[in-house]
């Protein structure tokens, strides 16, 4: 009995121990949570040096994020939003949640960063990924004249699916609404987030998946196989920076200075090229992992400022719609 009275109150102490550290939630996507995601390494290595807990949770895809925040307003559960992009900042802004910090970092993105709220940790070029040796479109009018079938995400709950539309937009502008005609019949479904659409893409259901230039490295690398490709589309492809911020409403906000700090460490960079299969927003000390310099890079970026993004969205996701309910 005394040893059993001795174990509880270790337990119980232990328990304590645990319940005193501070916790720090983190709303992020599904795919970033996922056991193959970065999020399993990044607690563990956050949690070595901050002496907390590290709550992530998944909230479906990027665009989803910014719409539970802004549902939740003041009283969310969040410290930190993890999974927006330029094309949702302004939006997120206006939202007033959202607090500066004092991040500094050096990076290496491909356009020059100054915003003190939003603070970037990845980047790629949206892209569709299909087989290595089948003869893909080279660009969107190519793309709607052929019999080509794709899987794209829905610009309402996925940062590709707005990615996408920003894309047609910045490369066609007032034609926009003529390539969504073109490109009606040749979509197989709209999925609600990235993971579904390429995991029915991976099962054989479409011919083309919108996904990243970056997306062949995970089979390149974590499987061996080379039998995926991105094309590079003749009029660009649309850049995309994916970024955090800490909630102002919340009550660590030491701890979520600390965390963003620590999200543009080499600890965590170094965590995103296989796991996140994305470029780092700041290159870590090894270097990209063997097999990123196969990679597709496109000729040409497309990229909207936040507020280009913000002012072209609503009329961007009408031509959208537009196109597909015919």
């Amino acid at each position: 009995m005394k040893h059993l009275l001795i174990a509880a109150g270790l337990l119980s102490a232990t328990s304590a121990i645990a319940a005193d550290k501070p916790q720090l939630t983190v709303y992020t996507y599904d795919s970033f949570v996922s056991d193959w995601g970065p999020g399993p390494q990044v607690k563990e290595a956050f949690e070595a040096v901050c002496d907390c807990e590290l709550n992530l949770v998944g909230v479906e895809d990027g665009a989803a994020l910014l719409s539970r925040v802004r549902l939740e307003g003041e009283n969310s559960d969040a410290d930190v939003v993890l999974g927006l992009d330029t094309n949702l900042i302004a939006s997120a802004r206006e939202t007033g949640l959202f607090a500066p910090n004092s991040v500094s970092a050096d990076f290496a993105l491909p356009i020059a960063w100054t915003d003190d709220t939003f603070t970037p940790y990845d980047w790629g070029y949206f892209a569709f990924v299909h087989k290595a040796d089948a003869t893909a479109p080279a660009n969107f009018r190519a793309l709607a004249d052929s019999d080509t079938k794709i899987i794209i995400q829905d610009p309402r709950s996925s940062t590709p699916g707005l990615g996408l539309l920003m894309w047609v937009k910045a490369a066609y502008g007032d034609e926009a609404p003529e390539i969504w005609a073109g490109l009606s019949d040749n979509i197989v479904t709209v999925t609600k987030g990235w993971s579904e659409a390429y995991g029915l893409f991976l099962e054989g259901e479409s011919d083309m998946v919108l996904s990243y230039t970056t997306s062949p490295a995970y089979h390149l690398i974590a499987e061996d196989d080379g039998s995926k490709a991105a094309s590079a589309f003749d009029e660009g492809n649309y850049l995309q920076v994916e970024v955090a911020a800490k909630l102002a409403a919340t009550d660590q906000a030491e701890l979520a200075d600390q965390f963003l700090q620590f999200m543009v460490s080499d600890a965590f960079q170094q965590i995103i090229p296989t796991t996140n299969w994305m470029y780092p927003a700041v290159t870590p000390a090894e270097g990209l992992p063997k097999g990123f310099d196969t990679l597709t890079v496109p000729a040409k970026s497309l990229l909207f400022s936040p507020d280009e993004a913000a002012a072209v969205r609503d009329q961007a996701l009408a031509e959208w719609q537009n196109a597909l309910s015919q």
